[in-house]
């Protein structure tokens, strides 16, 4: 099987790098280090420490892969003579597989979030920094232009067919086979091919750094500084833009990541239609990417935090599947992409709390049902047409179910009254189930003969009942009367 690259220099058996580290610390700057703490690394092979004491402090790197330290050392020179924010090589054992950087300090952009927020919105002074990193993103993407020399990348020098290919490869053997998920093998190989053809048409001009997330950005006196990107390589500025804006953990909502994404492109100069074009495309396939690391790391080596993100990526999958089109025919992978989201077994990793939102239409049957063709396609439909109709009064025919006379009339109405606490008892044990099994969307339409009075009144009265006792967030819309939506 054709799998994403894992090829790299023979690791060392048994090293043991601290006296090796000491040893570096020692001849770079003419003293024993005082101290020697390991560092906690998520899925990289290399061990980190912090070495020194309080006159200097700096980061000691033990990495087993020869051309991946190299990679990052001499992007690491170039992107400092370009001034840009990168932690400084003080010295380093190439042969060895040792190096010492500038310590950055403990706060990433992540964690930097997670203090700031307090509900699932974006908090002012997290957004500033967002915005600040956002605008590095195009410096660092300017140096294929400005004399980065390319032959250091590694594994490849740019994100090119065979980039793709190991990337979903990657998806497919770790994350779709490994999590049970069905999928038709030559279906699946077909679609991969013109998923890649179309990421191929993308321009692909600048430096991509391919890991740009929310963990590889520190934040040192409020600025940004930026690290992890050894695995850079020539590409399309869309794969770095999408690797922040769906870095799972980080959580972001669809209405933060709309506005940080207008920052990006007018900060790096481009047109909306013209990146819009390709845009979507990359946000899949990074998101395949992450969710290969994730299978890889969780579900094959047994580390059990990593799959803690699955239904983070599920909730982004289920939202680009309702809200995006990517401009290409990819018949058996969106359909893989639905059996994730309708998977409660990947939903529930960890203590990840999703939310869910409940989305209320009212509707006339003259016109059809609403339909949910890029959701679950569940959900209810009721029909308001057997209730009190308050359209064949004269005083409420040219009012509508928000209008206050009208919701009156149906307040007065036995009926009524008795058909939505039916509803309310049904929607009720189907919103505890979905809370419980962490779905994010349940649909739920009323319909009546002109979408005006009973649907709309209907509509309203259960968006405030699962306002006040869940706290769900609601998504109403009025079909026949968009204006009422607002």
């Amino acid at each position: 099987m054709a799998l994403k690259n894992t090829e790299k220099e023979p690791v060392r058996a048994r090293v043991q790098p601290e006296a090796s580290l000491k040893a570096l610390y020692k001849k770079t700057f003419g003293r024993e280090p005082e101290n020697f703490e390991p560092l906690k690394v998520d899925g990289s092979a290399r061990r980190l420490f912090r070495i020194g004491g309080a006159a200097r402090s700096v980061i000691g790197v033990f990495g087993p892969d020869r051309l991946e330290n190299r990679a990052f050392l001499e992007f690491s020179r170039h992107f400092r003579a370009e001034k840009l924010p990168v932690p400084e090589i003080y010295s380093a054992d190439q042969a060895q597989g040792f190096y010492l950087e500038e310590d950055l300090g403990d706060t990433t952009l992540f964690e930097y979030l997670c203090e700031e927020r307090e509900g699932s919105d974006l908090p002012p002074r997290a957004a500033a920094a967002y915005k600040k990193a956002l605008e590095w993103l195009p410096r660092f993407q300017a140096q294929v232009r400005r004399g980065l020399d390319l032959s250091y990348c590694y594994p490849r020098s740019g994100f090119d067919r065979q980039s793709i290919m190991w990337d979903l490869n990657y998806f497919k053997y770790y994350f779709l086979k490994l999590s049970g998920t069905p999928f038709n093998e030559q279906k699946l190989e077909d679609d991969f091919n013109r998923f890649t053809d179309f990421l191929l048409k993308a321009p692909a001009d600048c430096f991509m750094y391919r890991d740009f997330q929310s963990r590889n950005i520190m934040l040192r006196s409020g600025e940004p500084w930026f690290i992890d990107y050894q695995g850079g390589r020539r590409g399309s500025p869309h794969y770095d833009l999408a690797s922040l804006l769906y870095d799972a953990k980080a959580d972001l909502q669809p209405e933060a990541r709309a506005s940080l994404r207008k920052y990006y492109i007018e900060a790096a100069g481009l047109k909306t239609a013209d990146f819009m074009r390709h845009y979507q495309a990359f946000v899949y396939i990074r998101i395949m990417q992450a969710m290969g690391a994730y299978g890889l790391r969780g579900f094959y080596e047994g580390k059990t935090q990593f799959l803690q993100s699955v239904p983070y990526a599920v909730r982004n999958i289920e939202w680009l599947l309702r809200n995006t089109e990517i401009g290409i025919e990819l018949p058996e992978l969106m359909q893989c992409f639905k059996r994730i989201t309708g998977s409660s077994y990947l939903r529930q990793f960890g203590r990840t709390k999703l939310g869910l939102t409940v989305r209320i239409t009212s509707f006339s049957f003259k016109n059809g049902l609403p339909l949910d063709d890029k959701g679950h396609g569940g959900g209810f439909v009721f029909d308001c047409r057997a209730l009190p109709n308050p359209g064949r009064y004269g005083q409420y025919a040219a009012l509508t179910g928000k209008d206050k006379p009208v919701i009156e009339f149906l307040n007065g109405e036995p009926e009524m009254q008795s058909f939505l606490e039916n509803v309310f008892a049904i929607i009720d044990s189907s919103v505890k189930n979905y809370q419980s099994r962490n779905f994010t969307s349940l649909m739920v339409n009323f319909g009546c003969t002109g979408g005006r009075h009973r649907s709309v009144y209907c509509a309203e009265a259960l968006a405030a009942h699962v306002k006040k006792k869940y706290g769900a967030r609601v998504e109403l819309a009025h079909r026949e009367f968009p204006e009422l939506s607002a």
